[in-house]
């Protein structure tokens, strides 16, 4: 059984599409350096892992290192896909988000009120995150510490926001509340709303511990319709 490693994911879209909200000297950096170490990180631990039995290590201090890289690695693809440019990027969210947000914060604005002030608030290194609760259906603000303090286990994220100096020191400095304005400007809501109906779609047929399942199904089914479709020519 081949061994797969982390690899850095290509944006979806150019470095300079995020401009003025984000330089593409900003983006580059922080894609290609940051990130990228984060990938190294996980994967020299990966090397460690594939090194057993012959080499020792200490457990706790590598399981709180893997927790570090792996979720740097995880928040940041997140966050790359929930933005875009202009005019895909910004707005208001419509659909099933619109529908939640309402439902849990009474209105976009105090949703956007309130997860503006966990991204401004957070202590040093960290992000703002929306998530979704699976056992109570409702949305909920996670300050996370660095990548990997203060996630609640089971929470569905659907949209993050890194408030890491790097992320924003060449364009706004130390004036972290000018880039999280900066921020909604370029807020994919397409793809917020398509990780929220996933989620509701995995509850609903209680798939919620067994992912893999549903995608089996889902490929079980494009099987089929393509079957299908052909047999209609």
């Amino acid at each position: 059984m081949v061994k797969k490693i982390y690899e850095l994911p290509a944006l979806p879209y150019g470095y300079e599409d995020l401009a003025p909200y984000i330089s593409k000297e900003q983006l580059q950096i922080h894609h290609d350096k940051h990130h990228q170490a984060y990938v190294d990180g996980a994967n020299a631990i990966l090397q460690k892992f594939d090194s057993r039995p012959g080499l020792e290590f200490d457990v706790k201090a590598v399981a709180k290192e893997l927790s570090f890289h792996v979720g740097g690695f995880l928040l940041h693809k997140l966050f790359w896909e929930n933005m875009a440019p202009a005019p895909k990027g910004g707005g208001e969210p419509t659909g099933t988000l619109a529908q939640y947000i309402n439902k849990d914060f009474g209105s976009f604005e105090r949703f956007k009120q309130e997860f503006s002030q966990a991204a401004n608030s957070t202590e040093g290194s960290g992000w703002a995150a929306l998530t979704l609760c699976p056992v109570t259906d409702r949305l909920f603000i996670m300050q996370v510490e660095k990548h990997n303090i203060n996630v609640i286990p089971n929470f569905k994220v659907l949209m993050v926001l890194d408030v890491w100096e790097h992320a924003y020191y060449l364009d706004y400095k130390n004036v972290r509340p000018s880039y999280v304005e900066a921020f909604w400007n370029i807020v994919n809501w397409e793809e917020v709303n398509r990780r929220i109906e996933i989620e509701i779609l995995a509850n609903s047929v209680n798939l919620v511990d067994n992912r893999r399942v549903l995608d089996m199904k889902l490929e079980e089914f494009k099987v089929n319709f393509d079957a299908w479709l052909e047999s209609m020519k």
